[in-house]
C-alpha cells in the first residue's frame, strides 16, 4: 500500500533460473515470452489501465502494490473481476491452511502479523485460514523490502490454486505508524494474496470491475481500499467480510 499521496505500487521479484534447457521445455525463452503476453492480456482484462502497469524483468506491477509474476498460471476461464477480485482463487484444498513464513527481517513485527492473521481467520462462514509456519515448508513468505518512497507494501495474486507466494513490507516506511496501521498494511497485502483487489478501484483509475455477487457498491470502510497506508480502516469492514465469505 502507498500513502495517500501516491497510487499503490506492488513490488515483488521472482528469480528465474538461468540454466540450459531444451527449446520446448520449461524455461524456454519463447515459452516464457508467450506466457508473459498472456499475463499482460489478463491484467488488461481485469481493467487495469496500461499506464498503471509497470513491467519489470520478472513481473508486472499494477496500482503500485499488486504483483503479477510473468510465469504465473493464467486462469483459463473468462476473468470475473468481481468488492473485488481477480477471478483466480486459492483452491478449497489450500485456502484452509495458508502457511505463512516470517522472514528474519520481519520478526520485529510478528505481533502485527499475528493481528492481521487473526482478522482474516475470524471472518464468519469463510474458509480462509492463515497459519504461521516455523519450518521450511510454507506457501507465502513475508519479508522486509525497500519498495521506494511512498510504497508501504506489496502482495502477489493467487496462481494455480495457491495463494500468491510473497508479501513485501517496507518496514522502515511504516515503522512510525501506529500498531493498528502497521497491522492494517500487512492485512491489506494478505488480501491481495487471496485475490482481493482494491475496493476503491474506480476512484484510483481502474477502467472496470464487477462487485462480488451480493456485495456491491463502494465502501469507505473497506480495509482493501488502496492508497490509504497509515490512514485507512484498521479492521475488515462488514462488506470485506461478506465478500470473503462469498468467495471462500
Amino acid at each position: 500500500m502507498k500513502n495517500m499521496l501516491f497510487p499503490l505500487v506492488l513490488l515483488l521479484t521472482f528469480s528465474l533460473a538461468a540454466c540450459k534447457k531444451s527449446a520446448d521445455g520449461p524455461g524456454d525463452p519463447q515459452t516464457e515470452y508467450d506466457n508473459a503476453k498472456k499475463v499482460r492480456a489478463y491484467i488488461s482484462d481485469l481493467g487495469f489501465p496500461a499506464d498503471q502497469v509497470v513491467e519489470n524483468e520478472n513481473e508486472f506491477i499494477a496500482e503500485g502494490d499488486i504483483v503479477f509474476p510473468k510465469n504465473m498460471e493464467v486462469p483459463s476461464a473468462k476473468v470475473k473481476t468481481e468488492q473485488f477480485y481477480t477471478g483466480s482463487l486459492v483452491s478449497a484444498a489450500n485456502v484452509t491452511n495458508i502457511r505463512l513464513r516470517i522472514d528474519a527481517s520481519m520478526t520485529s513485527m510478528t505481533s502485527e502479523i499475528n493481528s492481521a492473521i487473526a482478522q482474516w481467520n475470524a471472518v464468519a462462514n469463510c474458509n480462509i485460514n492463515w497459519t504461521i509456519s516455523t519450518s521450511g515448508t510454507y506457501d507465502v513468505l513475508i519479508i522486509n523490502s525497500n519498495l521506494g518512497s511512498g510504497v508501504c507494501g506489496s502482495g502477489t495474486f493467487p496462481s494455480g490454486g495457491r495463494a500468491g507466494g510473497t508479501i513485501r513490507i517496507n518496514k522502515n516506511l511504516i515503522a512510525g505508524n501506529s500498531f493498528a496501521q502497521r497491522a492494517r498494511t500487512i492485512c491489506h497485502e494478505m488480501g491481495h494474496n487471496v485475490s482481493f483487489r482494491h475496493t476503491n478501484w474506480s476512484s484510483i483509475g481502474e477502467s472496470s470491475a464487477t462487485a462480488v455477487p451480493g456485495v456491491g457498491g463502494t465502501d469507505a470502510s473497506s480495509l482493501m481500499n488502496g492508497g490509504q497506508c497509515g490512514s485507512g480502516a484498521t479492521v475488515l469492514s462488514t462488506k470485506d467480510q461478506q465478500a470473503a465469505a462469498a468467495l471462500y
